[in-house]
């Protein structure tokens, strides 16, 4: 197996918000730091699950797309020289006689002197659609991830789900596709009250409960779908040129679960400096846990400059409590 032997104060597992700002503010420490990510995109769940949906709840920002945010932190990330390696999934880990990590993932060896882990909830996977020949329009009309709204402009689309993510993409399709419809299995939507207001108010079609059976079309393109009713066992097609599919996803923290970590369902307990129990490891953003813990990004962007301060001083522990402002360090530029 490959091994990068390169030793980086700080490795960083995940590459979402949380584990981007991570790495800005390792810059900021003067630290040498590298991201590894299982996807192959940085952004992690807001930029692959809804990168055009609002998020309202970072500071300074009104509102900001997914997509938007992910674009400016990876900018502010440019300030200082960084390593990301993609496609990537964390394995095993040692600490060798001199105190390195030694980091596995499924493809390559990697050293740190510390770790973060900034992984979420987890590497996800969507519930794709049990029908047989589903696979032949993945990727092409069958979506499970939306990157790019104007591939939908003047199309006929169909979107299956009830939750907040169906909803959400079924109102923000509206005004670019020549038509959507939205189709839950159930009569009832389990998105939130106010989303489905909108949506009964909209010009999105709803049908209900109809459940998927078999997709039509050729060479990847799809032309119609058919469905079976749930309550009178009736057949129904309908035409559509995209579907897009959500059923939710799966998450695991995969082989962390096997590190011996102190752990409380799928979270890592940590201490009020971001500490786990294992040393030189560290946890923030949604998969850390502790009293009072508030699952935002705006939350973890405060732990990431805790988690790299005790990093910082588990390097060297000569480095002074104080840390500078930014403003001092790039004199106002």
């Amino acid at each position: 197996m490959k091994t990068d032997e390169k030793i980086y104060d700080v490795t960083i597992v995940g590459g979402g918000p949380v584990g981007l700002f991570t790495a800005f503010y390792a810059g900021m420490r003067n630290l040498s730091v590298k991201i590894i990510e299982s996807l192959p995109q940085l952004g992690g769940r807001p930029s692959v699950i809804y990168p055009e949906k609002y998020i309202y709840d970072v500071a300074a920002f009104p509102k900001v797309r997914a997509k938007q945010l992910i674009d400016n932190l990876v900018e502010q990330l440019g300030l200082f020289e960084q390593t990301f390696v993609l496609e990537q999934t964390i394995q095993g880990y040692e600490k060798l006689e001199n105190g390195v990590l030694k980091l596995t993932t499924d493809k390559e060896i990697h050293m740190t002197k510390t770790l973060i882990i900034a992984a979420g909830l987890g590497a996800f996977q969507p519930r794709k659609l049990s029908i047989d020949n589903a696979e032949n329009f993945e990727g092409k009309s069958l979506h499970y991830f939306i990157n790019d709204m104007s591939l939908f402009k003047g199309k006929k689309v169909i979107v299956l789900g009830g939750g907040d993510s169906a909803v959400d993409w079924a109102l923000m399709l509206e005004p670019i596709a020549e038509s959507v419809t939205i189709i839950h299995r159930r009569d009832k939507f389990t998105a939130h009250e106010h989303s489905v207001e909108q949506l009964k108010k909209s010009s999105v079609q709803i049908k209900t409960p109809l459940v998927p059976t078999e997709l039509l079309g050729e060479d990847g393109k799809l032309q119609k779908v058919i469905f079976k009713n749930g309550e009178t066992g009736e057949f129904e097609t309908l035409e559509s040129d995209e579907l897009v599919v959500n059923y939710g996803f799966t998450s695991s923290l995969g082989a962390l679960n096997d590190w011996g970590l102190d752990m409380s369902k799928i979270s890592i307990n940590v201490s009020s400096k971001m500490e786990t129990n294992l040393e030189g490891i560290y946890a923030v953003g949604d998969v850390c846990d502790y009293e009072g813990k508030v699952k935002l990004i705006a939350t973890g962007f405060g732990e990431a400059t805790i988690a790299i301060n005790a990093a910082k001083h588990y390097i060297d522990p000569s480095t002074r409590a104080h840390v500078p402002h930014s403003s001092d360090m790039f004199n106002g530029k």
